[in-house]
């Protein structure tokens, strides 16, 4: 089919779709079919894979396709978690020089840069956001590792959502579907790949921008493309930034620029490859040729990136998360005080031990948050950034009792991340806790009235607690916002 062609196909409305494992069985008697006379049964179809034509169609029509209330509050939870991480964000050097980037390069006044005065373009504000969103520890991510999909693809939905003035229902839906695209696109590529942060922001971000941008079906296809060509970037240097401003840049805002930038193009106009999905080069055998492109469409429609997300009760490092999560279990427990604690024994996974041991930033450092712990009960948004505390002789003296155990046996759990701590008192009492789910995982969820908890510590300071309490609930209320700009003077610090 010719260019003009395809455009043409691209400007017709396409008949409502709804995804049935009917139509998924239909399919894979029709890649049966492929596999066996693969020039006619492309030419058949347009050259368009089974795959390609269900995810292409499913995304085009999700700004019109009503949530499951389970769904549509967690995406409210994902969204106002986002926002907070972006609002805290800002008090921290890589949110500060986001700003600062935002107020020096921002473009068009057409988007808002949160806790700012700033308005920009629309991938400007993306890009800034999203290194908000990951100034620190405070985002969601997934379970297994691997991904930080909100600070990616919320940043994208809203710089996008504010370029097209679209309502708070399709922002909640947009949101929804990056997280569906950026999950399936890890547990698809994933495993061959040796980093997935950039992939899964980018793909995220990209299908939330695209479905903000009321892209349909063809446009869709030629999206993806984009996607996949922008999606591999990022090398594991990024563990060696102790200022976290290139791993902002990696998990946020690259993919949140990436995914606006590709979404804005094809609605200009653009074309590329009808299906990344198959033919040569496309996007799955680049990067695992092992893996299967169904997994883009597995249970689609069916099962949630976003219910599959963890929000973080901690705002720390998620191997840190199941052993404070067992220290306030002992606490509630049996209560002691830090000056009855002989020793803390630690065990985590191998892997998750690497990360967090004795590392120079405080919210990625296992033996002096749980130190913390043990001196305030809990670990604050405000203490666990307090990077002189690393120093202080109280915390130093409880950081000596703290031994973080890499534990072979927790690694074969992997990725569900278990965290056993063992706390020997003074007078010999052992005290002993396993956590196999953190809170808020979806085996072990937070409730709204957490979540809101969690929103209000980090963005009072910053916002005042009157325009916090406006914004959350304006955010919790999505579905009621005509315009998705109703949200900026309450996202926005004059």
């Amino acid at each position: 089919m010719t260019n003009e062609g395809r455009q043409a196909e691209a400007q017709r409305e396409f008949r409502p779709f709804t995804l049935t494992r009917r139509s998924l069985l239909q399919n894979a008697v029709w890649m049966t079919a492929a596999a066996a006379f693969p020039r006619v049964a492309f030419a058949a179809a347009h050259d368009l894979s089974p795959v390609m034509e269900t995810l292409s169609t499913y995304m085009a029509e999700a700004r019109n396709r009503a949530l499951p209330d389970n769904v549509l509050q967690e995406t409210k939870h994902h969204i106002l978690d986002t926002i907070a991480a972006m609002v805290s964000g800002s008090e921290l050097p890589p949110g500060r020089m986001a700003i600062q980037f935002a107020r020096s390069y921002g473009g068009e006044k057409i988007a808002t840069v949160v806790a700012s005065n700033i308005l920009c373009g629309p991938i400007e504000a993306a890009f800034a956001n999203g290194e908000l969103a990951h100034s620190d520890e405070t985002d969601d991510d997934f379970t297994t590792g691997g991904a930080h999909p909100g600070c990616a693809l919320v940043p994208a939905a809203l710089a996008a959502g504010e370029q097209f003035g679209i309502s708070g229902t399709h922002f909640l839906r947009a949101v929804a579907l990056g997280y569906d695209i950026a999950m399936r696109a890890m547990k698809t590529v994933g495993p061959g790949m040796k980093e997935t942060h950039n992939l899964v922001g980018t793909m995220g971000a990209t299908a939330a921008a695209g479905c903000a941008a009321s892209l349909n079906a063809q446009q869709m296809r030629w999206l993806l493309d984009y996607a996949a060509q922008q999606a591999g970037a990022g090398i594991g240097a990024w563990r060696r930034d102790t200022e976290h401003i290139e791993k902002g840049f990696l998990f946020g805002a690259m993919g949140a620029r990436n995914g606006v930038n590709a979404a804005l193009v094809v609605h200009s106009g653009w074309t590329g490859v009808d299906d990344i999905l198959s033919g040569p080069n496309n996007f799955v055998e680049s990067y695992n040729p092992k893996a299967d492109p169904a997994g883009m469409v597995d249970q689609l429609g069916e099962a949630y990136g976003v219910t599959q997300t963890t929000l973080k009760k901690w705002t720390t490092g998620g191997p840190i998360q199941a052993p404070l999560d067992a220290m306030e279990n002992l606490y509630k427990r049996q209560p002691f005080k830090a000056d009855q604690v002989k020793q803390v024994v630690v065990r985590v996974a191998t892997s998750a031990a690497y990360t967090v041991n004795n590392r120079d930033m405080p919210d990625i450092c296992l033996q002096h948050l749980v130190a913390v712990m043990l001196l305030d009960k809990t670990v604050s948004f405000r203490a666990a950034h307090d990077k002189p505390r690393m120093q202080d002789p109280t915390v130093l003296r409880e950081r000596a009792k703290i031994q973080l155990v890499p534990d072979e046996e927790l690694e074969k759990l992997i990725p569900v991340r278990v965290a056993i701590v063992e706390v020997t008192l003074n007078d010999g009492t052992r005290l002993s806790e396993r956590v196999e789910h953190v809170r808020g995982t979806p085996e072990n969820p937070m409730t709204t009235e957490e979540v809101v908890a969690k929103a209000r510590e980090l963005m009072t300071p910053v916002l005042g607690a009157g325009n916090c309490s406006k914004l959350i609930e304006r955010v919790m209320g999505l579905q009621d916002v005509k315009d998705i700009r109703e949200l900026r003077p309450l996202l926005q610090r004059t």
